[in-house]
């Protein structure tokens, strides 16, 4: 699981049929403060994310397409929950 933002929607009038109906959104992995990090994905949103938020990523293959209960989908990271807040404690 990794922490992102959305930067923007991803339109494609050709795609692969599985994608048909779906949202796909460009994020960037953030960190905890929220500043860029790592790689930017196009991610399957299934929680009604926007550009600007801080979302949840999931980028396991099998556990994608779990979701889906499509054994053999082409998908790879998935947006699953939209980040509130991250609370960071300072454990000594």
């Amino acid at each position: 699981m990794k922490l992102a933002e959305v930067i923007a929607p991803v339109v494609a009038t050709q795609k692969h049929a599985f994608y048909q109906g779906l949202k796909t959104l460009l994020v960037r992995c953030v960190n905890p403060e929220g500043r860029p990090v790592g790689n930017t994905y196009v991610a399957v949103d299934r929680v009604q994310a926007g550009v600007g938020d801080r979302v949840l990523l999931m980028q396991e293959g099998s556990s994608a397409r779990s979701m889906f209960g499509v054994a053999d989908a082409p998908v790879r990271s998935v947006i699953v929950g939209i980040v509130d807040h991250v609370e960071l404690s300072n454990a000594e």
